[in-house]
């Protein structure tokens, strides 16, 4: 194929691409309003609200590795369809079940195991192929738009989620996203996810790697890279401790604050906000030049945005007042996601070998997020036992120890030398 015409293949798929995390998202996102919104008006249970992210959260754990082999392994499109087309079944049985017999915790609860496996599949699978639908020059901004399409749907779907929680049954939002899924399915069905590869070919006869010795590799080549396991150690302590504002924000502001449906939706989308300008900022900007740097404040800053969430627990505030409060916090809580995830994900793009991607991001999700679904656990527990306000900034102040430690200036200077001269200006830090 001649390099013009695959120049146009990865504008297409750029667009695709975007078009289609649109689309998933926004269903997956009203989806999941509806759903929290349901389990904590039915039980009024922060535990009955923590197992639900259980069931999304450990699947994703436990099969991340064997996502990473097929994607390393297996034809990278048929793995996504096949996880988008799994979605779309689970849903629909859902919805069956609601029209039969009604929602029940267990029905909802084993929805949510399924598509937390096939929504792993599908992630690791897409975050290890950008690299063979797009070209090199436009990888930071594939992941911007990424991040753009999934910000303009958490903007829209939390609105549309508080809309029409109360006005209309769950079966209207099972149906969304079940549509959702289906054009999904569609879009990604008309890619190339080889254009850019640049996998091995496999040689007939060669002895076959088992899935025990592929994983192996995946670890031997992720140790040779000490900027990734830093990210690792970091990721692992900060997913534990941020159980408290996953837990906690739901809780605090439906069950403790009473925020009604509409207004917590509207907070959700200035979090969706905040990540669509940060977006867009970085999309005109050149590529951050010290990405761990960077990262590092970033999550300093997330650490005390959480504890900020206690601060209506602490001092009363008028209903209206608090509302612009929380929107505020979520706003600044989207954006700083976005300064510590963007670079980082650029970099990695750019630093893993196509043929060991599908791993090495299986071991990092599955590293990142292992003590998640612990701490979701003790959180859950936490919450019905403890102040809410207590567990917050407790929780807020470990983590920026956490950092602090983990990403010494030491450290710093081990990822990026030049930050060991003197002479490096602080405005180098964000742009080259």
């Amino acid at each position: 194929m001649q390099e013009v015409l695959k120049l146009k293949k990865a504008t297409y798929h750029l667009w695709t691409f975007t078009i289609s995390k649109l689309i998933s998202s926004f269903g997956a996102q009203v989806y999941a309003f509806a759903i929290s919104f349901y389990i904590l008006q039915l039980t009024g249970s922060a535990t009955s609200f923590a197992t639900n992210l259980i069931c999304n959260l450990l699947p994703r754990t436990l099969v991340a590795p064997f996502a990473g082999y097929a994607a390393d392994r297996y034809s990278r499109k048929t793995i996504i369809i096949t996880a988008q087309v799994a979605s779309t079944l689970a849903i629909g049985g859902l919805l069956i079940v609601s029209l039969t017999s009604g929602l029940s915790l267990i029905a909802i609860y084993n929805t949510t195991v399924v598509l937390s496996i096939t929504s792993t599949f599908s992630g690791v699978t897409f975050s290890s192929s950008i690299t063979g639908l797009i070209d090199e020059g436009r990888i930071q901004k594939a992941m911007s738009l990424n991040q753009m399409s999934i910000s303009f749907a958490a903007i829209g779907s939390p609105a549309v989620g508080g809309l029409l929680y109360g006005t209309v049954p769950m079966p209207v939002f099972l149906i969304m996203y079940m549509t959702a899924s289906i054009i999904g399915v569609f879009l990604e069905s008309t890619m190339n996810f080889k254009l850019f590869a640049k996998r091995k070919e496999i040689v007939d006869g060669e002895p076959k790697e088992s899935m025990m010795q592929s994983m192996k590799a995946g670890l031997a080549y992720l140790k040779l890279q000490p900027i990734l396991m830093t990210l690792i150690w970091i990721a692992l302590f900060i997913n534990f401790l941020f159980g408290a504002f996953q837990v906690g924000y739901s809780f605090i502001l439906i069950e403790k604050m009473k925020m009604v449906s509409t207004h917590f939706g509207l907070t959700e989308g200035a979090f969706a906000v905040g990540m669509l300008l940060l977006s867009i900022y970085l999309t005109m900007r050149k590529e951050v030049k010290y990405p761990l740097l960077v990262s590092k404040r970033g999550i300093l800053g997330m650490g005390a945005i959480m504890g900020s969430v206690a601060i209506p627990l602490l001092i009363p505030m008028h209903y209206n007042f608090m509302f612009g409060f929380y929107a505020f916090v979520m706003f600044s809580f989207g954006a700083t996601i976005i300064i510590v995830n963007t670079p980082m994900q650029v970099m990695m793009q750019k630093m893993i070998d196509d043929d060991y991607k599908g791993r090495v991001f299986s071991i990092l999700e599955t590293m990142s997020m292992a003590l998640m679904p612990l701490g979701v656990v003790i959180y859950g527990f936490l919450y019905d036992i403890f102040p809410a306000q207590w567990i917050l900034i407790v929780s807020s102040l470990i983590l920026i120890g956490v950092i602090l430690v983990l990403a010494r200036p030491s450290v710093m200077i081990k990822a990026h030398p030049e930050l060991g001269n003197s002479n490096v200006k602080e405005s180098e830090v964000i742009s080259e």
